[in-house]
């Protein structure tokens, strides 16, 4: 293939990356838009196979089927980083950041365990159990964004699965009737014991109260993990701070709204207006900006 061929076929992928993030992203692909646009394609393809693994996992089939397919994606990314990227529209892009930014490709093999523990039924029996799966699905999500944005002091590692953990908290509070649903019990056992509930409560649309007392206190365990976050914007390149803030007032945006709600996540679904993410997008970059402002004025810096 020719170097202009090869061109071609890179942007057609990173295109195809961009829409999937712009059609599917929801939350994400808002803070996407306070990138330089080489990391907001960039993002885009990190997003595309983040998405991609979760739906073999979710897809309909026998679950034989959804593991069979994830056993291939996992060899195809093995593939995609050993030079040869196997056929399919979005692997060139992928590839094609992993090796820009030097992503481990251990953090992706990672996601992958995380999401083949949703093939089965899911119950958690301890907290730490819990971070060990917020770290497969969203810890290791987090160490290959510090990878794409840019970042210069070791520390940001451990941070990183920190507001992987918190935005992973917030999903599971979201979305606990629905998962409860489909036979996964995120929060751990110890604690619906230590509340007096039992899984079958957190399907229903109408839980006793003790339900909402359990939910406060896992919203506080989530609030714990947003306060070791701040210090994350120090240890990353200018460019990944507007993101990391637009990721963190989302979620943390909608855990405010649970919490507001009175963690009745059960007759509605929680989450912000598209006006309002915009909005949030539109604030870091402006807080973003008038800092380098500040810091470019004589005397400072």
């Amino acid at each position: 293939m020719s170097v202009s061929s090869q061109a071609t076929t890179l942007d057609r992928s990173y295109r195809a990356c961009e829409q999937l993030a712009r059609e599917a992203g929801k939350n994400f692909y808002y803070s996407f838009l306070t990138l330089p646009r080489d990391r907001y394609r960039s993002m885009c393809a990190l997003y595309a196979f983040m998405r991609i693994t979760d739906d073999l996992a979710d897809s309909d089939g026998p679950v034989a089927d959804r593991a069979a397919a994830l056993v291939r994606w996992r060899e195809e990314l093995l593939a995609a980083t050993g030079g040869t990227p196997p056929a399919g529209e979005y692997w060139p892009a992928i590839a094609d950041m992993l090796s820009r930014h030097q992503v481990p490709i251990r953090y992706l093999t990672d996601v992958i365990t995380g999401v083949e523990m949703d093939l089965s039924p899911v119950t958690i029996e301890t907290f730490p159990e819990l971070e060990r799966y917020c770290y497969h699905v969203a810890g290791a999500v987090g160490l290959a964004c510090i990878h794409v944005w840019g970042f210069h002091d070791a520390r940001a590692v451990s941070v990183a699965i920190d507001v992987g953990t918190a935005l992973q908290l917030t999903n599971i509070l979201r979305d606990v009737r629905e998962d409860a649903g489909l036979g996964r019990v995120y929060l751990p056992a110890e604690d619906l014991r230590r509340f007096g509930v039992a899984a079958a409560d957190l399907g229903t649309a109408t839980p006793p109260p003790a339900v909402y007392d359990l939910l406060a206190f896992e919203a506080a365990r989530a609030r714990e993990f947003y306060a070791r976050i701040p210090p994350l914007f120090e240890y990353l390149d200018p460019p990944g701070r507007p993101i990391l803030r637009t990721m963190v007032d989302i979620y943390g945006g909608l855990l405010t709204k649970i919490e507001r709600a009175g963690y009745d996540v059960f007759s509605q679904r929680v989450q912000l207006t598209r006006t309002r993410k915009l909005f949030l997008v539109a604030r870091s970059l402006a807080a973003h900006r008038l800092g380098q402002l500040w810091d470019s004025l004589p005397g400072r810096g």
